[in-house]
């Protein structure tokens, strides 16, 4: 049986014999460890780490400039368990994170980006400073902050449960000179690009991003795969994971049938990505 051990700022979970290939799993603006996402790999002979990039000591309490370094550090502790193949995952500003790790990192084999999106966008939460404005980028690489889309001040929430795919619609209509300078340079990824969208994705318009990610893979001429479904929203998850459990504050779409099957579909192709079938 797979056996989970504790970082520092994570969770290890270790197969039950040597790693067939390695994966860093990450999670979006929840701040959560993947626990049982990073163990269903660990049951199929992954080494899987998932690690917390903010909130946590020494980090800010929001996705607030957080260095790409944190996730280079991650990757460079799983190589140390000298896997045959090494990847990277993660969903929603996970998924920002992984894209933007993976046009840095040369030597990735996999990144699978799960309700991507292909700009980088202002922060989510506070910074080390503890507050939320002015509005900061997200990332920073080097010591400098990343190009970013900055939020629709205009837009006026309504009443929660809240769906915010408006407000990034809106903010990108408002910012189209940013949205152009901030999007990622997906033709910089070596790896095997995997971009995993639900239709009905009522957080951001993952859909959306995942068909401009292929674009700009396809101008390029280089490969990708998007996996899509029309009724899956923000959350598919893996077989053998608990489903989400619905939210008071947001609204993430899709329904439990169409996020499985789509949850599904992504471990298969991971795991034919990992060369483990």
């Amino acid at each position: 049986m797979p056996t989970e051990q504790a970082l520092d700022n994570g969770i290890l979970w270790l197969p039950d014999g040597p790693p067939r290939a390695a994966m860093l799993v990450l999670a979006g603006s929840s701040g959560r460890l993947e626990h049982d996402r990073a163990r269903v790999l660990a049951s199929r002979g992954v080494l899987a780490a998932s690690i917390r990039y903010f909130g946590g000591p020494g980090q800010p309490p929001g996705v607030c400039e957080i260095p790409l370094e944190t996730f280079v550090a991650g990757l460079d502790l799983l190589r140390q368990y000298h896997p045959p193949r090494i990847g990277m995952m993660g969903v929603s500003k996970g998924a920002e994170a992984t894209l933007l790790t993976a046009c840095r990192v040369s030597d990735l084999d996999v990144a699978m980006a799960v309700s991507p999106t292909s700009v980088v966008w202002a922060n989510v939460g506070a910074g080390y400073d503890g507050r939320d404005r002015p509005m900061r980028s997200s990332w920073s690489w080097q010591d400098e902050p990343l190009p970013f889309v900055p939020y629709d001040d205009t837009y006026r929430w309504p009443e929660p449960p809240v769906a915010c795919r408006p407000l990034y619609e809106a903010s990108l209509a408002a910012h189209p000179g940013m949205a152009a300078v901030a999007a990622i340079p997906v033709e910089l990824i070596k790896a095997t690009l995997i971009c995993v969208a639900g239709a009905d994705d009522e957080m951001w318009p993952s859909d959306l991003f995942a068909r401009l990610i292929a674009d700009r893979r396809r101008d390029a001429g280089l490969p990708w795969t998007v996996l899509h479904s029309d009724n899956a929203g923000h959350r598919p998850y893996f077989p053998g994971e608990p489903e989400p459990l619905p939210s008071p504050r947001f609204r993430y779409g899709g329904n439990a049938a169409a996020d499985a099957e789509l949850g599904a579909r992504m471990l298969a192709r991971l795991l034919e990505a990992l060369g483990i079938g």
